[in-house]
């Protein structure tokens, strides 16, 4: 995509899973990529530097945390600061706790709100003017086929990626005129470190097998019955960046095996 080559891509929690796999599709494009999320400086690093190697006009790591403010705030003023502004903002961060709600520690709730839900708030807030600047731009914000249904034991990630929904559509219309799209693309079962960390607590309690777990929670609604692989999930983004995409806006793409078709 001739579009995408030398643009400004920023992706929040984009050190591993979906985030990554979408950072290398951008940077496979020849991409300025900045990515962002946890993990050890010299793997980050390796990250880094083989996201160059595979196209990337550059490619810089930030390691704000997505639950403070401040340094999210940093993350899009450093990008902009690198590159001359922000074109596409991805919103992936992510992570996720498993418990009955009368269980839920509110410390847990208050995290995976800031993460999931208020990080993109504070990205967005950050990145539009810059977007307004320059008359066009791309958001798109990683939701998840639980942004559009529910599951149990999951009411914090529910509650956050259903607002993503709505904060998705809220700003594509306040940015209609603006030459800016935002969408939300929502994945069903992806096999990443995030997924596969749920499944002992799905086992621990449902007090089933974790095998189980994947075959008859995970897959049970996926119709295809297979995991959503990250390559389906960052094409779709790929595209929602692109001039192709230009007229699709304050919707989302469900890449999710036939989950929400039921």
């Amino acid at each position: 995509m001739p579009e995408i080559k030398a643009r400004t891509v920023v992706v929040t929690g984009s050190t591993s899973g979906i985030g990554l796999g979408i950072a290398r599709a951008f940077a496979a494009e020849g991409a300025n990529v900045v990515i962002n999320g946890f993990g050890k400086a010299d793997e980050i690093e390796v990250i880094r530097r083989k996201l160059e190697e595979e196209g990337a006009t550059t490619a810089l790591y930030h390691p704000a945390d997505m639950t403070k403010p401040d340094e999210i705030g940093n993350l899009i003023a450093t990008a902009s600061d690198k590159f001359g502004g922000v074109d596409v903002l991805i919103n992936n961060a992510g992570i996720q706790h498993v418990a009955k709600i009368e269980e839920f520690p509110p410390e847990k709730w208050d995290q995976l709100i800031a993460i999931l839900l208020s990080s993109a708030f504070h990205t967005m807030r950050h990145a539009i003017p810059l977007m307004k600047a320059k008359g066009k731009g791309r958001i798109i914000n990683v939701a998840s086929a639980h942004g559009l249904v529910a599951s149990p034991f999951k009411s914090a990630y529910v509650a956050a990626k259903h607002g993503i929904m709505g904060l998705t559509k809220t700003a594509a219309l306040e940015l209609a005129q603006s030459g800016i799209t935002v969408n939300a693309i929502c994945p069903g079962f992806v096999l990443t470190p995030l997924v596969e960390k749920q499944i002992p607590d799905q086992a621990r309690e449902k007090g089933i097998s974790e095998a189980q777990v994947k075959d008859e929670v995970m897959l049970r609604l996926q119709a295809t019955k297979e995991f959503v692989g990250i390559e389906e999930v960052a094409a779709a983004a790929l595209y929602l960046a692109s001039d192709a995409a230009r007229s699709v806006t304050g919707t989302h793409i469900s890449v999710d095996g036939g989950w929400t078709a039921q």
